[in-house]
């Protein structure tokens, strides 16, 4: 019994320690965010024991509980919810019952989850959807794309702008009734990415007859080629997204090759080759003063690994790096970031470079906000900063679409 006692002490301890958390005094509804981010690190740390103890791999355990919160289409008196597929990606169609005399806007939105986990049919995603069609009048279309670690890069890539480009045929827009001039691509966190990665590639696709008119990204993540910004160095201990959980997401993203996630924690995962592209997210003159502080700008260490990993100097994994002849053809772009948040600076930056090129830019920063909160704006949780997001957002559409 004094045995069984100590090992439960032992364990109760490790768990205490792992799951000890801090928040900032000011964050809005203190308590419930604590409560949420002590179930996540309780969750993400019994991932990581059974990983350990082989019982489940990686992820697994986490894709069981996003699976619980799924959603089925079920339509209401305002939208038509059908899932359907667009080429080989599954997608729910959110169709406005509401008549209309013109054709529609269209909103195509890409969710986050850091490349392994999420979907569409979550709770959170189908009511920003399903909100998005109602009070916009417009046609949206949630997709989802196939999920790390089972799908390295650009699988992911892959399938979102295959989604988007069939949507975006004559015949489509027809079927839908969608005016082909205002059609928006939007997304959060790994969504976000992908959004903007998609968008970069439409628009200067030849193939594509209609391009996008706005992009909307909400904090999203922009490059995997630095680990060491400013908002990685103050968030490592971040609300929901830590610095060394985002750097495991992306990691798995792009490989399965363990060295890599530790090269990524030491910011030593680059190679020798990468080194003109670090003038696209040298924090250092693309940060607002405001935000550089008195961090200290390093150049990594390149050239330390000899893995071959194309996907980290493609600029459909890091839209960041894309040059500014390339940024030059984006549309008009709305940009929310959160101040708590490990991935804040990768959307500063970008504002800064679209304002550079002339690029249209709305940017919404939430100085008490912090990662993944829009994914609690529904019950239980109902957290008034995740409400508070998406009406930024809607406001930022219904003005602009």
């Amino acid at each position: 019994m004094g045995f069984k006692a100590l090992c439960l002490g032992l364990f109760c301890a490790l768990c205490a320690s792992y799951i000890y958390i801090t928040i900032p005094g000011n964050i809005e509804e203190y308590w419930k965010v604590i409560a949420l981010f002590t179930v996540a690190k309780t969750c993400t740390f019994m991932d990581m024991c059974f990983e350990n103890l082989g019982i489940m791999k990686h992820g697994d355990l986490i894709s069981m509980i996003f699976s619980l919160d799924y959603t089925q289409p079920l339509s209401d008196e305002n939208v038509t919810v059908t899932d359907t597929i667009f080429v080989d990606t599954p997608v729910r169609l959110y169709l406005p019952k509401r008549k209309s005399e013109i054709r529609r806007p269209a909103v195509i939105y890409i969710h986050g989850g850091g490349f392994c986990f999420g979907s569409f049919r979550q709770k959170a995603y189908d009511s920003l959807n399903r909100w998005t069609a109602n009070k916009l009048n417009a046609v949206v279309v949630g997709l989802d794309y196939r999920l790390a670690p089972q799908h390295h890069f650009p699988a992911q890539f892959e399938d979102s702008f295959t989604a988007v480009k069939f949507f975006l045929q004559d015949k489509i827009l027809r079927k839908y009734g969608v005016d082909p001039t205002r059609i928006c691509v939007s997304g959060d966190s790994s969504g976000g990415n992908l959004a903007a990665a998609v968008t970069q590639q439409v628009q200067i696709d030849l193939e594509i007859k209609h391009k996008i008119k706005l992009q909307a990204l909400i904090y999203p993540v922009l490059q995997i080629i630095d680990s060491c910004l400013p908002s990685h160095q103050e968030n490592e201990h971040g609300i929901i997204l830590t610095k060394d959980l985002g750097i495991k997401l992306v990691s798995s993203y792009i490989t399965t090759d363990e060295t890599v996630t530790q090269a990524m924690r030491r910011n030593q995962h680059m190679p020798l080759e990468s080194r003109h592209l670090f003038k696209f997210v040298n924090w250092s003159t693309l940060l607002p003063k405001k935000y550089r502080k008195n961090h200290v700008y390093t150049e990594p260490v390149l050239g330390r690994h000899n893995y071959s990993l194309p996907a980290l100097m493609d600029i459909r994994a890091s839209p960041l790096l894309a040059n500014d002849s390339q940024l030059q053809n984006l549309p008009s772009t709305y940009i929310l970031t959160c101040q708590y948040d490990c991935v804040r600076d990768d959307g500063l930056m970008y504002v800064t470079r679209l304002q550079n090129v002339g690029v249209q830019v709305t940017h919404d920063h939430i100085e008490n906000g912090f990662h993944g909160a829009l994914l609690f704006m529904v019950s239980p949780p109902y957290l008034r900063l995740g409400l508070r997001i998406r009406d930024m957002y809607i406001s930022w559409l219904d003005k602009n679409l």
